[in-house]
């Protein structure tokens, strides 16, 4: 059987002060043709934007957990791997949801650090939007695949990185009923864990953005047990839908009233 193709041409940083680990990906990376830059401090979103990097290799022990969110928030295209010796499953839980692409604990062979990168790059690849794609305009909304954010207007709703992954797999779902495994699939690039719930999370996060934006409109709706369906829809009682206020109820409070009726 034909080994699977290497992605050739990856440009990436490897933010560590492990001088030992430097010198053996160096070697490897160099070998694939790729071009790796090495740094031993936590440089900032536009020290590294100016790299045009593919991909940021992290250790938190360097940088700080924090980091990550600046990071990911000031450069929501650029895929992260953390790299780190052993820490606790919360560090690496933490890393994961607040927009790590992957998380691998030293020591690790070459081979598979390679792997999983390549690994990463295809999923982004598979996630990413036609070239060809103009901005979606929703409601007041207009999505903004070359900003990675939404807009309601002329303002930014200031998406995080995930959030607008989020947004942008719903809107392309033209109305159709995401289920939530299959957006945590997609979006986060795992299989969803029994109880995880932060695809919900997310999607509050993202509702609260939006109507920040854009009150007079709602976007995503939910369908219970199932998952998510994005669409424009006036929301009533200047803005108040569904959330305590008079008026025509709103789709998901219609939902959650058919539910209760059902239990009687």
């Amino acid at each position: 059987m034909a080994s699977p193709r290497q992605a050739t041409g990856v440009r990436l940083a490897l933010i560590d002060d492990d001088s030992g680990l430097e010198t053996v990906l160096q070697r490897r990376f160099h070998a694939l043709g790729w071009d790796a830059s090495a740094l031993g401090h936590a440089a900032t979103p536009e020290e590294l934007a100016a790299l045009r990097l593919h991909i940021a290799l992290v250790n938190p022990a360097v940088t700080g957990l924090q980091y990550l969110e600046t990071l990911c928030s000031g450069l929501p295209g650029l895929a992260v791997i953390m790299i780190s010796p052993p820490v606790p499953v919360s560090d690496r839980v933490r890393g994961l949801r607040g927009g790590a692409d992957d998380w691998v604990t030293k020591p690790i062979h070459p081979d598979e650090l390679v792997a999983r990168i390549e690994a990463v790059l295809r999923r982004r690849r598979t996630g990413e939007l036609p070239a060809t794609e103009q901005t979606i305009a929703a409601g007041e909304l207009e999505i903004r695949p070359d900003r990675f954010d939404a807009y309601g207007g002329g303002r930014p709703a200031g998406l995080s990185r995930k959030e607008y992954e989020l947004l942008r797999l719903l809107a392309a779902g033209d109305g159709q009923v995401l289920e939530r495994e299959d957006i945590y699939q997609r979006v986060w690039g795992f299989t969803m864990a029994r109880g995880d719930r932060s695809v919900d999370v997310f999607v509050r996060k993202l509702r609260h953005k939006l109507e920040s934006v854009s009150p007079s409109w709602r976007y995503v709706h939910t369908h219970f047990g199932v998952g998510y369906r994005f669409a424009a829809e006036r929301a009533v009682d200047g803005g108040r839908a569904g959330r305590g206020g008079g008026g025509v109820r709103s789709s998901d409070e219609t939902e959650r009233v058919r539910r209760r009726t059902l239990l009687v």
